[in-house]
């Protein structure tokens, strides 16, 4: 699968990084000097795009009719509309995704404008505080499919059940799979024979009936045996 990313922020590059890491073809187009400076520090330079994502030359050249997936997650929500619109409208990928840095603006991110998911900074903040009180400290970084899944984010705590186990040896729901696992700072491929260490952060892929056991496996034992 190709994913262009308009817009190489933090939101840009950690999503990226995250979809590089699953084996996914991915561009970043980003026109910021400063921004370009931290990209090539963080991801493979022929991942990286110069240009001006709302031009419609730059998204030729960076071979947009080939996307599944377009995401435009600049911090400008003018520029995310107009990416969007000509990712849609022009250039038909099929899926595409805009951020809403400014609540105020949230009701011009729909399918009208090109948007299928609008991610919504605000609406997320609220739905994070709301999952940290009932699930400790798994972290939902993103939701996917309208909702039905979410790419959440746990450090594995001292005691878990994953410590020490590999995650073939996981009993994880059919609906969960990890993605990512983050070590002393460098990423690890999350083959099936990767053996959890205590301190590893882990990204994983749930849906809602899956994602209260993944964090019992990973979080705090207590929590677990409250379940």
């Amino acid at each position: 699968m190709y994913v262009l990313i308009v817009g190489g922020g933090r939101t840009g590059s950690h999503l990226a990084s995250l979809l590089l890491t699953g084996g996914y073809e991915v561009r970043v187009v980003e026109k910021r000097h400063e921004v370009l400076q931290n990209l090539h520090q963080e991801l493979p330079t022929e991942v990286i795009y110069e240009g001006d994502g709302t031009d419609p030359q730059v998204l030729e050249a960076v071979d947009i009719r080939r996307a599944q997936v377009f995401a435009a997650v600049d911090n400008d929500d003018a520029d995310n509309l107009m990416a969007a619109f000509l990712a849609r409208r022009q250039f038909g990928v099929k899926r595409v995704i805009g951020r809403v840095n400014n609540p105020r603006n949230a009701w011009l991110f729909t399918e009208e404008f090109g948007v299928d998911v609008a991610l919504n900074q605000a609406d997320i903040m609220a739905k994070l505080i709301e999952e940290q009180m009932s699930l400790g400290d798994m972290m939902t970084m993103l939701k996917l499919r309208k909702g039905e899944f979410s790419l959440v984010e746990e450090k594995i705590f001292p005691g878990a059940f994953a410590v020490g186990r590999s995650i073939k040896d996981l009993p994880l729901p059919s609906n969960s799979m990890i993605c990512g696992i983050i070590r002393h700072g460098e990423t690890v491929l999350p083959r099936g024979d990767a053996v959890l260490q205590e301190g590893d952060e882990i990204l994983a892929l749930v849906d809602d009936d899956s994602r209260t056991v993944v964090a019992e496996l990973l979080g705090r034992p207590e929590e677990a045996e409250q379940h």
